[in-house]
């Protein structure tokens, strides 16, 4: 059989007689001569058909855009003036002799070659042929080359690639789970895992010294446009016989500069990773995910106005500001979408003041004293042309709301290069955090990293103050605003885990109903070990400069968790419930 050459190969294949096959891309008829743009995954190629080939002319007439098809011809240069540069194989063309329709296609109901593209849940519902555009065929192969990439490092740095169940079970800890009935055991379900964490912690306690996988995990989540619904993946690492977060971190700075700069393509802030108290990245950006490509940080004026005269600042239990250079040129329409945001995040309103010609412009100006606003001025770094915008609440509220009309002025003032990666690992986050749906203290990450300090941190407890005040040694990674990765160094302890658990009432009975596999495995020499996970689905969404993660997947659910290209979720068989005992 006659080799089967791509598009990229043709170019030094002149005289040569060939077997191509792929797409019909668009036909045209130019004066009795029919000309074919092939498509093959690599490329495009001319294909010429004369009327002399009879049979073969013929069958050229027949075909219409994406009908697949091959093609047995000489390849020979294109005449002078005829190049296109445009493509890699523009300087020949193939003169058939031969022609196959392999397969015809109907009217395609979606364009994927057109400039126009169709709305997102007509491209999804038809998902197969929406990857023929050359940005998703683009899109799935930079993700094919991160993942090697991500082998060879882990490889390289000694960790064992091991799979875990996705058959797993509850947990109550974290999202939503997806159960599973159990047809053998009636009424007792599975859940898919929301992470391999319990497995890959007994897998350090089974001897592996570091372990990897790129983990399918499963969360009942709403979707949003950084997260996926239902399912994404994860780089999962763990590592025995470490007792720090910063083992872990200094692990894996490398990788994550190699993934922004030779994989990317794109340029670092900084060489080297800044490590930020938690409690900082809130007092300074408003976020425990902040966005370091720009400033903009939280100014704290608490101590400016206490002794003011404005009603509404000295009410306020804190009082911050940011200044947003080039602000004042901010239209009032403009102003009034930024105070909608405020009260969104909680504000009553948003309070600001312009600089002009050396004069601080605002409604609230005349409220304020010539020594509150000259601190203003000289603490915010404020001039001419500036803008100045304030929070004055309770502090967590202050806090919010600066840091989502940080984002948002950056946004609106194009300071987020998209050519450039701001890496930071946020650390020393809270063990414990008050969930406001529930009204109560629960779990700030996981239950399963360490408490800074140990048993120590534990005594003692006897308000929810103390323990909001405990510090847990987890770490978040974060990539231009976007969380990226988040670890900790692991509880290997069955005192200290009962006794974070019991400091939420759960006593141990209930610990060892849910996490029995794994108290009893510490009870037989676990080691010290800490580890952490990158979400790649959202890495790799920032590193391609897309702003939807399901432009980055092969096959999403939409926007409302549907697939609507294989319509699911769907109704089943009452057969299948009965089965089930359901």
């Amino acid at each position: 059989m006659m080799k089967r050459f791509f598009a990229n190969e043709l170019t030094g294949q002149i005289g040569a007689d060939v077997l191509v096959s792929g797409w019909v891309h668009a036909r045209r008829d130019h004066g009795g001569v029919i000309f074919i743009d092939l498509r093959d995954h690599t490329g495009l190629v001319q294909l010429v058909i004369n009327p002399d080939q009879e049979a073969v002319f013929n069958l050229a007439e027949s075909l219409r855009d994406e009908f697949v098809i091959s093609a047995t011809g000489q390849v020979r240069e294109r005449g002078e003036g005829l190049v296109n540069p445009n493509i890699d194989s523009g300087s020949i063309e193939i003169s058939v002799s031969e022609l196959t329709i392999l397969n015809q296609s109907d009217t395609l109901p979606i364009q994927p070659f057109s400039d126009a593209q169709a709305n997102e849940e007509l491209r999804l519902k038809y998902r197969y042929l929406d990857l023929r555009r050359p940005k998703m065929q683009t899109i799935l192969k930079k993700r094919s080359e991160m993942f090697s990439t991500i082998r060879r490092f882990m490889e390289q740095s000694d960790f064992t690639e091991v799979t875990t169940p996705i058959l797993a079970n509850s947990s109550p800890e974290g999202a939503r789970d997806f159960l599973i009935p159990s047809r053998l055991h009636e009424n007792k379900y599975y859940a898919l895992p929301q992470a391999p964490q319990q497995f890959k912690q007994l897998l350090m306690v089974g001897g592996v010294h570091r372990y990897y996988q790129l983990a399918a995990c499963f969360r009942d989540e709403d979707p949003r446009a950084d997260r996926l619904y239902g399912e994404f993946y994860q780089l999962d690492t763990e590592m025995s016989f470490v007792e720090d977060g910063e083992t872990v971190r200094s692990t894996f700075d490398p990788l994550i500069k190699q993934l922004a700069t030779e994989f990317a393509g794109k340029q670092l802030l900084s060489e080297s990773i800044p490590r930020i108290p938690y409690v900082e990245a809130m007092e300074k950006y408003g976020s425990d995910k902040p966005d370091l490509r720009y400033g903009m940080e939280l100014i704290e004026l608490t101590d400016v106005f206490a002794q003011t005269d404005f009603a509404v600042f000295k009410s306020a239990d804190c009082i911050k500001a940011i200044c947003v250079k080039g602000g004042a040129s901010l239209s009032r329409k403009q102003i009034d979408k930024f105070t909608e945001i405020a009260k969104r995040e909680g504000a009553g309103g948003l309070a600001y003041i312009t600089y002009d010609n050396g004069e601080a412009k605002s409604p609230i100006a005349k409220f304020l004293s010539e020594k509150e606003l000259e601190s203003i001025k000289s603490r915010l770094g404020a001039t001419d042309g500036d803008a100045v915008f304030f929070g004055a609440d309770n502090r967590q509220t202050v806090n919010r709301v600066l840091g989502k009309l940080r984002t948002e002025f950056a946004e609106h003032f194009g300071l987020k290069d998209p050519n450039t990666i701001a890496l930071c690992w946020i650390v020393d986050f809270p063990f414990y955090e008050w969930d406001e749906s529930r009204q109560r203290v629960d779990f700030g990450h996981n239950p399963f990293s360490m408490p800074k300090g140990g048993l120590s941190a534990l005594e003692d407890i006897q308000t929810d103050a103390d323990k909001l005040a405990i510090v847990a040694d987890q770490y978040d990674m974060v990539m231009n605003g976007y969380e990226i990765c988040s670890g900790g160094v692991r509880n290997h302890n069955p005192e200290v885990l009962y006794r974070v658990f019991g400091a939420l009432g759960y006593d141990n009975d209930y610990v060892d109903a849910k996490f029995g596999a794994m108290i009893n495995a510490f009870k037989y020499g676990a080691p010290p070990h800490a580890g952490c996970a990158f979400g790649v689905d959202r890495m790799f969404m920032e590193l391609m400069n897309e702003s939807n993660i399901r432009e980055v997947i092969a096959f999403p659910k939409n926007g409302s968790g549907v697939d609507v290209m294989m319509n699911s979720p769907s109704e089943v068989d009452p057969a299948q419930l009965k089965e089930l005992g359901l």
